[in-house]
């Protein structure tokens, strides 16, 4: 029996979808990845980040209309018999189009919510999408309420991505850089727990201050922005790894990967009970009284910290891995 013809069509998104593919073809399909954003020439380049950072009616048409065209060739030479999208805000009406007029099973993968995305900002018929997966519960309950295919599908732990070996003595951030972040790590250095936040927006290299603006430091430890890899191994290696969202009603990736390169996750929401038992897989915490305390306890109760360790480890290779998100996706058009 011959193998089904998969068309992936993904952001470049930090490579995550060279293992979104991996697993699709460990699944048993024939993929083919197209990156709708992915950098080429300095032309292509400046579009892109056009396509990104400016409001809907200051867009060039002409733009979107590019990258949709080449979405569209791409899956005319293809010819799949299954399309997966992932966010796919970039792709305009013509794409959307001329997949559901083609009759070709499709669905998309959503790991962002749309009130951040471009289909918010338009006059969009969000059907064209067919089955939508999303990490965001709440965009979950309102697309079903409102009539569509929609399922909660979280993110996951990239097990294939090799791991760069870090040395660090302190408890680790990576991310961005945001003021409630900032405010409880500095709170975690001022109360003397060794602390450092990683990422250009922290940084004080005169490159990344050049960049980002950012003139006034963070009053703690910070280096610089990390690759993947690099990221991945820093968490492993840290004596415990800090997971603060932002505004987020789903959970980040970083939740399934600070677990799954081995780290003691410490999260600031409990209910990645979901996921996660809580005390004995991850730490979470809900005040910055109660965060001091849990790093406190890490530093000075390594044999506790290193079992939390090793459960997180196990559940997220036995549950949270991208084989077994792709496993879910799949009954989206089985």
């Amino acid at each position: 029996m011959t193998a089904p013809k998969l068309l992936l069509v993904s952001p470049v998104f930090y490579g995550y979808w060279k293992t979104i593919a991996d697993s699709l073809e460990n699944l048993g399909y024939q993929v083919t990845s197209h990156l709708y954003d992915a950098p080429g020439s300095l032309a292509d380049r400046f579009r892109n980040k056009v396509l990104h950072d400016l409001p809907e009616r200051l867009r060039p048409a002409g733009l979107e209309n590019l990258v949709t065209d080449r979405a569209i060739q791409v899956f005319k030479e293809t010819k799949p018999d299954i399309v997966l999208v992932v966010k796919g805000d970039q792709l305009g009406q013509d794409w959307w189009q001329t997949l559901a007029g083609s009759g070709v099973r499709h669905a998309t993968w959503m790991y962002d919510e749309f009130r951040r995305m471009r289909y918010s900002d338009q006059d969009f018929d969000l059907r064209l999408l067919g089955p939508i997966a999303s990490y965001s519960p709440g965009d979950v309950a309102d697309l079903w309420a409102r009539g569509f295919q929609a399922f909660e599908v979280p993110l996951a732990y990239d097990s294939r991505l090799a791991i760069s070996p870090v040395q660090e003595k302190a408890i680790s951030f990576v991310g961005a850089r945001y003021p409630g972040r900032e405010q409880m790590i500095l709170a975690l250095h001022q109360a003397g727990v060794p602390v450092k936040a990683f990422g250009k927006q922290w940084s004080r290299h005169w490159w990344d201050i050049a960049r980002t603006r950012n003139l006034k430091g963070a009053g703690f430890p910070t280096g610089r922005d990390l690759d993947r890899s690099a990221a991945y191994g820093l968490m492993a290696a840290s004596p415990a790894t800090l997971n603060i969202h932002g505004d987020q009603d789903g959970f980040t990736m970083r939740t399934f990967e600070a677990s799954g390169v081995g780290g003691l996750q410490i999260i600031d929401r409990s209910e990645v009970s979901r996921y996660y038992e809580v005390g004995t897989e991850v730490l979470a915490y809900e005040s910055q009284e109660e965060l001091i305390e849990l790093c406190q306890r890490v530093l000075s109760d390594p044999a506790w910290a290193q079992a939390i360790r090793e459960a997180g480890l196990k559940r997220t290779l036995a549950e949270h891995t991208f084989d077994q998100r792709v496993k879910s996706l799949e009954q989206l058009w089985a």
